[in-house]
């Protein structure tokens, strides 16, 4: 697995060029938004749409400014639980109507499943990274890794509101938040091959724990920090 840390191909605003305030509840800095804002092909006018609405969650494309691999909520966590326990940290990650969205380097969408069906755990449809919407059938050991949906060009996603949901959150919007928040222009982003080492250890970790019996309660995973500074 490279390790290499290669910036995001995006198109950053010109250096200077005035954000929007909001308040700062999801930890998304105007840095962060500023990314997110450049996927579009009107960036302007979504940041004027955040500055008025920061409560609003917003469809970008993938696949310029990345690529989004999206994994059942567990599993996803379990995933993201790999890369900064033992791996490089990761990019920007949200949770989205109970699916992890673990933002990725543009390309990944493409590269990906092929690198699963070549290392065995997507083979001839079981239980490989597909595109949005298709179901992997499993068999063997691939059954320990879920279908991952790959969003790259041509796909779009819903992404969290820059502020997060407060009691008053609308139904339906209580499980949108970022779990890591964007926070500058050019955010590192995990390409195919780091978030295949993770789903296959998180593959194998489930496996384990499957065999386990333990008498404490798990742990709530909502309240996990990941220190984004430990990946720069």
């Amino acid at each position: 697995m490279s390790s290499t840390r290669n910036p995001a191909s995006s198109t950053p605003q010109r250096p200077g060029t005035p954000l929007p305030e909001w308040r700062d509840a999801s930890g998304v800095t105007p840095e962060g938004a500023a990314w997110l804002a450049s996927a579009g092909t009107y960036p302007r006018s979504t940041l004027t749409l955040w500055a008025e609405r920061p409560d609003a969650p917003v469809v970008l494309p993938c696949g310029s400014a990345f690529d989004v691999v999206s994994a059942p909520a567990l599993f996803g966590r379990r995933m993201l639980d790999r890369l900064w326990e033992d791996g490089p940290g990761s990019g920007p990650v949200a949770v989205y109507r109970g699916r992890v969205l673990l933002f990725a380097a543009p390309g990944t969408a493409q590269r990906l499943p092929s690198l699963m069906r070549w290392e065995e755990w997507g083979a001839d449809g079981a239980g490989e990274a597909t595109g949005a919407g298709a179901r992997g059938r499993g068999v063997g050991r691939c059954r320990e890794v879920p279908p991952l949906l790959c969003h790259g060009t041509g796909d779009a996603v819903t992404v969290p509101a820059l502020d997060a949901p407060g009691s008053t959150a609308e139904p339906g919007r209580a499980d949108a938040r970022w779990l890591v928040a964007p926070d500058t222009r050019r955010p590192w982003l995990p390409g195919p091959e780091i978030l295949l080492w993770a789903a296959v250890r998180a593959a194998r970790a489930a496996a384990s724990a499957a065999v386990r019996i333990s008498i404490f309660p798990p742990a709530d995973q909502g309240a996990k920090v990941y220190d984004v500074s430990r990946r720069r």
